[in-house]
């Protein structure tokens, strides 16, 4: 079996334990984006699985999507996500 070369780390370990590999992130023609997928992102940022920058450029997102995304998991949890929540989030 191949691995391709990367930079940074293959696997890291989230604050509750879990292990978060790049297998687990969305595929990067994603055009849908559900909470789930949201969440995935902000938390490969958040422990180092891959920076700011290389989610922006891999999922076309732009750096205000991106922080906003994880100032609502901040705030409220990853049920900020979910775009029927949006709303009410967004009035506190």
């Amino acid at each position: 079996m191949y691995l391709k070369k990367l930079d940074g780390p293959r696997a890291v370990r989230l604050p509750g334990g879990k292990i978060m590999t790049r297998a687990d992130l969305p595929d990067r023609t994603t055009k849908r984006w559900v909470a789930s997928r949201k969440a995935a992102v902000v938390r490969a940022v958040a422990a180092g699985l891959i920076t700011e920058e290389e989610a922006m450029e891999t999922y076309a997102l732009t750096r205000e999507e991106l922080q906003s995304w994880a100032q609502a998991v901040d705030r409220h949890g990853e049920a900020a996500l979910k775009t029927t929540r949006l709303q009410k989030y967004r009035q506190l």
